[in-house]
């Protein structure tokens, strides 16, 4: 294939079938593809299987590509979870008659080509599609060559429910995995809408730098976990383990663990032993390494400048001491992603400062930033997790796939 510009000439056409979609057909097509997937999990798996079997086992993004059983089963549940949203697209947003006599509404609409560029992540596939038609938006799909065989199959069958609903299959298009296509996907202004990277911070900054296309940036998360010396200490082990090892290849798992001098001799120990058993790399800074080195700390290493502001995905993380809350504050604002931070403490005033202070798409207070997740957060899905400004910030999903229209209505009215 030379280009895929008429590919994207037919997802542009496409998109205008799924925009005339009433509300409840659309929800009916979402709960069809959630039985499609069900029904068809043991091919999913094995597809998946077929993806898996060329990615080295050492690679921390195994995780990210691998579809189980009870994933398939939370992706299908997912879909219901969007069918049963609000359907953002036609809510009346203002309603008012002005002096000429003219009768305006600003309404939601849908973006209409959402262009999503991601790596060996196939729930992405069906999460960017169920968010896309539920809210009456077309997508176009750049997986990576990871995931070849999972996306392939997996767009086949929301392409069976596109066709059971009378919908071009176009309306959903997967694009060729090879990465010359990316540069004219990124400029087909006449064709995509928005396009949303979700990735390393590589390919964040890429699309970034070379789209035409608006963006909206997803994906990178540098993220800090500050233990107070008020903090319940237990309390924080369990966070700060839990943050690190629960799934660390995703963007809201720990990076970096700021911890109060006064409490470090005492705090760190703490983490010994469930740090041991996930095999988690520490690199420490000046003061913190002497403090796992008296404990026999067996995966250590002395932390260079380049551990600090770095998205490991893996089990790895950096610690650093701080002499108090503004100096944790100064070195989140230096390193942080805007992605997910965490204050562990009892003193309210400190909580206060921090949740108000930390300039991040999510702040959590006594709680692991595992949680930020659209789906966690009674959203459905996301395509990804925003930490720009405009348009979206944090989970960005189903209502945020939509833009305004005014519609302006009239009898005759001129204006000179």
């Amino acid at each position: 294939m030379e280009s895929i510009l008429p590919l994207l000439q037919e997802t542009q056409k496409a998109s205008a079938q799924v925009r005339n979609l009433d509300a409840a057909r659309k929800s009916e097509m979402l709960l069809d593809l959630a039985a499609r997937v069900l029904e068809n999990a043991q091919q999913i798996i094995a597809e998946n299987q077929k993806d898996l079997a060329v990615m080295d086992n050492a690679d921390p993004k195994k995780d990210r590509l691998l579809l189980t059983e009870k994933r398939i089963q939370d992706l299908a549940q997912s879909m219901r979870d969007v069918a049963v949203l609000p359907d953002p697209a036609g809510a009346v947003l203002l309603e008012r008659t002005i002096e000429q006599g003219l009768s305006l509404q600003k309404i939601a609409v849908p973006l209409g080509v959402v262009g999503v560029i991601y790596e060996s992540r196939p729930n992405v596939t069906l999460d960017v599609a169920a968010l896309c038609l539920r809210s009456g938006n077309a997508c176009v799909l750049k997986g990576g060559k990871e995931a070849h065989y999972s996306n392939l199959f997996l767009v086949g069958l929301i392409h069976e429910s596109l066709s059971e609903f009378g919908i071009n299959a176009a309306a959903v298009m997967l694009l060729p995995t090879d990465r010359k296509f990316v540069s004219e996907l990124l400029t087909a202004t006449r064709f995509v809408d928005i396009i949303i990277p979700r990735g390393s911070e590589s390919l964040i900054k890429f699309v970034r730098e070379n789209s035409l296309v608006p963006t909206i940036e997803t994906g990178a998360g540098v993220c800090h976990t500050y233990i107070e010396k008020t903090g319940d200490l237990d309390k924080a082990a369990n966070i700060v383990v839990n943050a690190k090892v629960s799934r660390p290849s995703v963007c809201n798992s720990l990076d970096t663990i700021l911890v109060d001098r006064e409490i470090a001799e005492v705090f760190l120990p703490k983490l010994k032993d469930e740090f041991i058993k996930w095999n988690v790399e520490v690199f420490a800074d000046e003061t913190s390494f002497p403090i796992f080195n008296a404990i026999d700390y067996p995966f250590l290493q002395k932390a260079q400048a380049e551990d600090f502001g770095r998205e490991f995905l893996d089990y790895k993380c950096s610690v650093k001491v701080v002499d108090g809350l503004d100096a944790a504050l100064e070195h989140i604002r230096e390193y942080s992603s805007r992605h997910s931070e965490a204050i562990v403490s009892k003193d309210e005033i400190l909580i206060s400062r921090f949740l108000k202070e930390v300039d991040a798409a999510a702040v959590y207070a006594n709680a692991s930033t595992r949680f930020t997740d659209g789906a966690v957060f009674a959203l459905g899905a996301e395509i990804g997790i925003s930490t720009q400004k405009l348009h979206a910030r944090g989970p960005f999903a189903l209502e945020k796939l939509v833009t305004e229209k005014w519609i302006v209505k009239g009898d005759g009215q001129v204006r000179w």
